[in-house]
């Protein structure tokens, strides 16, 4: 496999899939704005064996991204899969959102994967295709209260990966869509009552136990490989269960 490049690579579900498209053998770019986090993603990387480059770039800033994609290129080689997965998730009654926290959501968890994306593409185009992951959220499902922000972003990040996966289909770069459930992330520390919200997750989910960020990064890495050849522009629910399409 070659180069991958990883947003949001410092968190939960970005670290567990950077280390295993490592194991998988690609050189991994694992780029977050944390760079305490980044750190920890990088020693976890380099004690498995695999080879990676930490990237401290705000996603807010479109040029900082193409410097990542290049910067990435011209260290590791080629980037031939890009995952998008950095998101922010701020909590606020609807009423009550300032558009410039609304502007600052987009930003990150839509705009920034627009630009990864075609800056990925591009190079993608030019050494006989690629794979762009793109991850979604099952709030988008069922929308979500106080997380209208958000989820506004995870439907936009469905319907771009269909129009990617249309559009760069005859150039051989594959364009798909994880969307996960509950996973114990960082995340969940904007609900005032964790032992409920298990209950209300478990409830749920037609396997009653939490997921664990190694099983969303193996589908990831399905997606990302060749056993995925003749799949685009697809979503896939790893919920246990919650949502069935």
């Amino acid at each position: 496999m070659t180069t991958a490049l990883v947003t949001g690579a410092g968190g939960a579900l970005g670290r567990a899939t950077a280390r295993r498209l490592a194991l998988d053998g690609a050189p991994v770019a694992a780029l977050d704005v944390d760079e305490a986090t980044l750190a920890e993603t990088t020693g976890l990387i380099e004690r498995v064996g695999g080879t990676v480059l930490p990237i401290v770039a705000d996603l807010r800033d479109a040029a900082a991204i193409e410097a990542a994609v290049a910067t990435a290129a011209e260290r590791l080689g080629p980037v031939r899969v890009l995952v998008n997965n950095a998101a922010v998730y701020p909590s606020r009654p609807f009423l009550e959102v300032p558009l410039a926290e609304y502007d600052d959501v987009q930003a990150v968890n839509q705009r920034a994967y627009w630009v990864a994306a075609q800056a990925a593409a591009r190079r993608m185009a030019e050494h006989g295709g690629g794979a762009i992951i793109n991850v979604a959220s099952i709030t988008m499902h069922g929308g979500w209260s106080d997380l209208a922000a958000y989820v506004t972003t995870k439907g936009a990040v469905t319907a771009l990966t269909r129009a990617l996966a249309r559009e760069l289909g005859p150039r051989e770069i594959r364009v798909n869509c994880v969307s996960p459930g509950a996973f114990p992330t960082a995340a969940e520390t904007i609900h005032p009552d964790p032992e409920g919200y298990t209950r209300f997750v478990l409830e749920r989910q037609a396997l009653k136990r939490r997921g664990t960020a190694e099983e969303l990064a193996s589908v990831v890495a399905f997606l990302a490989g060749p056993d995925a050849s003749f799949v685009t522009g697809q979503t896939i629910e790893v919920n246990g269960g919650w949502v069935m399409t």
